[in-house]
């Protein structure tokens, strides 16, 4: 045998155990992933019967604050479908009537009933989750709320399917208006997976409008490993800043911070495992944004989003007062000009005497939410608003 062929068997050789060794670690992978989805479908369809059950107060964290037709429409779902509702609060964003809309990871189908009702008898919400027993509670009551709300035929269908595999499970490309997930994404052992099929079933100009709970730090893997804390959603919380990391590296606008609220860990052992970690429930949207982005610009809001006559709060610093004049930058006026919000603004150019200044020029930096928290208890701010809508009613 000469040199050559020794050569390419030696070179053939490290293809061969490179090759196997990838395989391992995509099935070790797999497995892992696989394991965790098979816990936490175990956690939510048999373990936990109402939310009462929750161990931490992760999952029920307070939102934001709601308007009267939310408040209402909550009112109107079914006090066994609002038992099981395992979120972090009221996820449900402005301008919804007659939107396509989806629902990651819908649970017992609360948010997705409460949806139907807002979007009226021309929009369509469609909610996926994999846990049969949750699934079954929401198809129970897809006619009880369809005769509730007075339509002639259901608004509303439920998949069973992953939400790190939304096309897998049937659902079309570039087609939703809005995707809401509630206290979910953390659940998921594949977060960019569950964004990047998020970013392909919207539409140009589409939101992702979600709340979850986000660590201070990156989790030790024994954390990781706890199954109650991940049921829970704390083992599986990104540190924060990954969320803006994956938004960039998807294609999404950059997450505009809605709200926060922090949430307290009481349990010794679980304090125990946790160590120093913090934790916070932040409600986030991004977009889908058109290549072509818009200058920046001068917006006046004209007031008609119904529920928000007076203002509309975009993010938490970023609010607008009908008739208004405020100045914004290219992002965020992408933002409004290619979404569902469009026709709510007068668009302008840029006053020549803010150019130069943040209003022109995108932000980019992401906000720390546990800074935010920080300095809004040094003002002697509440740092959190009451809670609301952890049981069937809404306050």
């Amino acid at each position: 045998m000469n040199n050559d062929d020794y050569g390419h068997r030696w070179q053939y050789s490290i293809f061969i155990f490179r090759f196997l060794r990838h395989k391992v670690s995509m099935m070790n992978t797999a497995t892992d992933d696989a394991s965790v989805r098979d816990s936490v479908r175990d956690y939510y369809g048999k373990r936990l019967k109402t939310v009462d059950d929750l161990q931490t107060q992760a999952c029920v964290a307070p939102g934001r604050k709601v308007s009267k037709s939310l408040k209402e429409a909550i009112d109107l779902v079914h006090e066994v479908v609002s038992s099981k509702y395992y979120g972090c609060g009221l996820v449900i964003p402005e301008k919804l009537e007659g939107m396509k809309i989806l629902d990651l990871g819908s649970g017992s189908g609360r948010d997705c009933f409460a949806l139907s009702k807002l979007v009226g008898p021309t929009g369509h919400v469609t909610g996926i989750d994999m846990t049969d027993e949750q699934l079954d509670v929401a198809r129970e009551y897809i006619g009880y709320h369809t005769k509730k709300f007075g339509y002639t035929k259901p608004n509303i269908d439920f998949v069973k399917g992953y939400i790190e595999r939304l096309t897998e499970a049937g659902l079309p490309t570039n087609n939703y208006d809005i995707i809401v997930s509630n206290c979910v994404v953390n659940l998921s052992p594949d977060k960019k997976a569950v964004l990047q099929e998020s970013y392909n079933v919207l539409k140009e100009g589409g939101e992702l409008f979600f709340s979850d709970v986000y660590a201070d730090r990156t989790l030790e893997e024994s954390v990781r490993k706890h199954k109650v804390l991940w049921g829970e959603c704390i083992a599986g919380a990104l540190w924060w800043k990954e969320v803006h990391d994956l938004a960039a590296e998807i294609g999404f606008s950059k997450p505009y911070m809605v709200s926060v609220s922090p949430i307290p860990v009481d349990r010794d052992d679980f304090k125990e495992v946790l160590g120093d970690a913090k934790f916070v429930s932040v409600t986030y949207r991004l977009f889908k944004l058109p290549t072509k982005k818009c200058e920046s610009s001068q917006v006046i809001y004209n007031g008609d989003i119904p529920g928000y006559e007076e203002v509309f709060n975009f993010d938490y610093k970023t609010n607008f007062k009908t008739n208004d004049i405020n100045s914004v930058d290219e992002n965020i006026a992408t933002a409004l000009k290619s979404s569902r919000f469009g026709d709510e603004f007068d668009f302008q150019p840029p006053a020549k005497k803010s150019c130069g200044t943040s209003a022109c020029c995108a932000d980019s930096k992401p906000e720390d939410p546990f800074v935010y928290l920080e300095e809004k208890k040094k003002k002697g701010e509440v740092v959190a608003p009451p809670p609301c809508c952890t049981d069937s009613k809404c306050c």
